[in-house]
């Protein structure tokens, strides 16, 4: 009896200290961070083989200058064009900048072209130390 009521207890400790890691785990939003979608002539120079290079291929990579910070996401080749990417979320936590994108697939209005497209986004917003977590 008494070894039934400790493995219980046990077990409740157990619950209870991995719900508390869990909940401290949690994304806290400290504030939306301003960001702006460059087209393809505003990306830095430096930036463009590397995107040449990865395009074909989903990819999240990171670039700085040290004025400012370029998120870069790419969903790899498509079968056709008319393809755009949404920004759904960018924000700043305690020790990390989240963003959220989405792959919007083409208008069914719009007459699809046959070739493959490389849909990528690349966003530029203010520098900052913490890591990019991509959702």
């Amino acid at each position: 009896m008494k070894k039934t009521g400790l493995c219980i207890l046990l077990i409740a400790c157990m619950l209870f200290v991995s719900g508390c890691t869990l909940a401290s785990q949690e994304k806290i939003k400290l504030r939306d961070l301003d960001f702006t979608v460059l087209s393809q002539e505003m990306i830095p120079e430096q930036l463009l083989p590397i995107l040449e290079e990865k395009k074909a291929a989903p990819f999240q990579i990171t670039y700085t200058d040290n004025a400012n910070l370029y998120i870069c996401v790419g969903y790899g080749e498509q079968e056709t064009g008319g393809y755009s990417i949404a920004v759904d979320e960018l924000y700043l936590t305690d020790d990390e900048i989240i963003i959220d994108t989405s792959l919007l697939g083409p208008d069914p209005s719009e007459k699809e072209t046959p070739q493959p497209s490389y849909p990528y986004i690349v966003v530029k917003t203010e520098y900052l130390e913490q890591t990019v977590a991509f959702e």
